[in-house]
């Protein structure tokens, strides 16, 4: 398999028609090496259009997100060298890894073990230096290392808690998925001080949702 002409592949075939155009992004799929960050039964299938399991056996919930998707998340939260990142799941770490290149430190929580510790081998083989791995629930924030210039959640919320628009600095950018399948919503959050913000649903698309996420209320009849 020639890897390099894979990836060229991924980014005109998949990722540029999806959007995303800015070429800094762009670039860097070339230098944050997905295929590392793949379990090696998987590495055939590292620039495919496809939600890679993270494990062998991993489970029906625990995917990587298809690279067009990893790559838009990147785009529309357009992390600077002065940024303070949250991640919520850390997942293969590959999407951790492209924050790091942007921002100037991310903290990643993972509620897995063992997807964490694979994810921290991963990062290290790749040298990413500047990111605070933690376990835990984050399904409503982090409040330790909070505000927070960017979020990220990089698994569908049923609602988009309360606490993660208090987490975010005024001017800041957060994406999640939310709502429930088959109708989610990629939705930027801007943050405008106080706990408000603005925000645009980007495209409809499909996530499996994160572990212990907030549930709405639901009639029962």
């Amino acid at each position: 398999m020639n890897l390099e002409r894979a990836r060229f592949n991924m980014v005109e075939q998949q990722i540029r028609p999806w959007d995303v155009l800015d070429q800094k992004v762009l670039d860097l799929l070339y230098v944050v090496r997905r295929e590392e960050f793949v379990p090696p039964a998987c590495r055939a299938l590292a620039f495919t259009d496809l939600e890679i399991p993270l494990s062998e056996d991993a489970p029906p919930g625990e995917r990587m997100m298809q690279p067009k998707m990893e790559a838009r998340i990147l785009q529309e939260v357009a992390p600077q060298r002065s940024d303070k990142v949250l991640e919520i799941g850390t997942g293969s770490g590959y999407m951790t890894a492209l924050l790091a290149a942007r921002a100037g430190r991310v903290y990643s929580v993972e509620i897995n073990p063992r997807l964490l510790a694979a994810a921290s081998a991963s990062l290290q083989r790749a040298g990413v230096a500047n990111v605070t791995l933690d376990e835990g629930n984050g399904a409503q924030g982090w409040t330790r290392y909070a505000p927070y210039d960017v979020i990220v959640v990089t698994g569908s919320l049923p609602v988009l808690p309360r606490q993660f628009l208090d987490q975010l600095l005024p001017g800041g950018r957060m994406f999640a998925v939310v709502g429930d399948a088959p109708v989610m919503a990629g939705r930027l959050i801007t943050g405008v001080g106080g706990g408000a913000c603005t925000s645009i649903d980007l495209f409809e698309t499909s996530l499996p949702p994160l572990q212990k996420a907030l549930q709405p209320e639901r009639f029962e009849f």
